[in-house]
């Protein structure tokens, strides 16, 4: 998911030293033992995004009393332990110092989006704590600038380009557009990414791009540049984002006249874009992502009604990836038969058609999960599941 591009973050590595000493994932440098696995949650819970973290947490608390309640992981009960990281590269840091320093969990689920897991990246590596974002969909995540692994670092979610690439298939395939806009926050790597990679699909599908626009996050009025696609005269228009700023559009760009297909990625996965953008304006939209609540699959309802049960409302693709990443890692500690940081990553590694509520989960070299997209149309305001994409 869905990643903001977070000012330049200077570790202070050699100040974190003495901080990071003996803090590795292993059985010998963790106070996991006994009878508990202590689990870290450095997760959005307030700031710009917590509507990404509080979901993955409300998922995550599900998950973690579900296996507790049938004996736990090997006997073992899981100790969770949430940190705020504010929406904040920093505090990220922060926070992923204080789990693996302080409270030396076995390994941290979070965060919510790319940037705030590559901030933690480095004290992962470092204290060899396995480290699982469940929506981050930025290739950085897990591989560094430089084209090397992040060896401790995974996600649950599926990469930028692919979401890209099934967004451009679906408009040329499905919808059967021939030309597009694209409209993407400037200043975010997670949207520049996917509009790149739409761009390169749709053309290449024999699409043509007739319009690319770009905004700048916490703007509030995007009608001049509206108003300059909607000279483009587009048969779709492709608005990779967040929903703070993408409800916004699309509430304008209907006040406009421009009532053609409007789609986006995970980014748009918010409660809070249905208040933003109203519901009639929604209507022609679609989203790519993980999870829907109407999914046939059976054990994708079987989650939604646990979940509605206990928070008296369906889930969203954020709630599932937060509960996904919780039995990713208890498969991976299962199997590794183990609480050694280095013995887990190799087990998450090697997970193979691990069948999860997002669908079967496998890992390739670069840690990418290998798994389906879900489309999403809005209609009156509530998302319907529109179809599944294989990989």
């Amino acid at each position: 998911m869905k990643t903001k591009k977070f000012a330049s973050l200077f570790l202070a590595s050699s100040l974190l030293v003495g901080v990071l000493a003996g803090c590795s994932g292993g059985e010998e440098g963790s106070s996991s033992g006994g009878d508990t696995i202590k689990i870290g949650a450095n997760l959005e819970l307030s700031g710009a995004v917590a509507s990404y973290g509080s979901s993955e947490a409300d998922a995550i608390v599900l998950a973690v009393e579900e296996i507790n309640a049938a004996g736990g992981i090997d006997g073992k009960q899981i100790e969770l332990i949430k940190v705020d990281n504010k929406s904040d590269a920093a505090e990220a840091t922060n926070a992923a110092i204080k789990l693996t320093s302080q409270d030396k969990v076995t390994a941290i689920i979070g965060a919510a989006t790319s940037g705030n897991s590559v901030a933690q990246v480095q004290i992962a590596t470092d204290t060899k704590t396995p480290m699982i974002s469940p929506s981050g969909t930025s290739t950085t995540v897990t591989v560094a600038d430089n084209g090397k692994v992040n060896p401790f670092t995974f996600r649950t979610a599926f990469i930028d380009p692919f979401q890209g690439t099934v967004a451009a298939n679906f408009a040329a395939n499905e919808l059967k557009v021939k030309t597009a806009a694209v409209y993407a926050d400037n200043a975010s790597d997670y949207a520049k990414g996917l509009a790149a990679s739409f761009i390169k699909d749709f053309e290449a599908a024999g699409g043509k791009i007739v319009a690319e626009e770009s905004y700048v996050a916490k703007d509030t009025d995007f009608r001049s540049t509206l108003t300059r696609i909607k000279g483009s005269n587009p048969d779709f228009v492709f608005i990779p984002g967040y929903y703070e700023e993408v409800g916004l559009i699309v509430k304008q760009a209907r006040e406009l006249g421009i009532d053609v297909p409007l789609m986006g990625a995970d980014g748009w996965d918010s409660p809070t874009i249905v208040d933003l953008a109203g519901a009639d304006a929604l209507n022609n939209t679609f989203i790519i992502t993980a999870y829907s609540a109407e999914d046939p699959d059976g054990k994708a309802k079987e989650f939604a009604d646990k979940f509605t049960e206990k928070y008296g409302k369906a889930p969203n693709s954020f709630h599932a990836l937060g509960y996904d990443s919780v039995y990713l890692l208890k498969d991976a500690i299962e199997r590794a038969k183990s609480l050694d940081g280095t013995k887990i990553k190799e087990a998450i590694e090697a997970t193979d058609n691990l069948e999860l509520v997002t669908g079967l989960y496998s890992v390739d070299e670069f840690h990418h999960p290998i798994k389906s997209a879900t489309i999403i149309e809005f209609v009156n305001g509530e998302q319907v599941f529109k179809t599944k994409v294989n990989p």
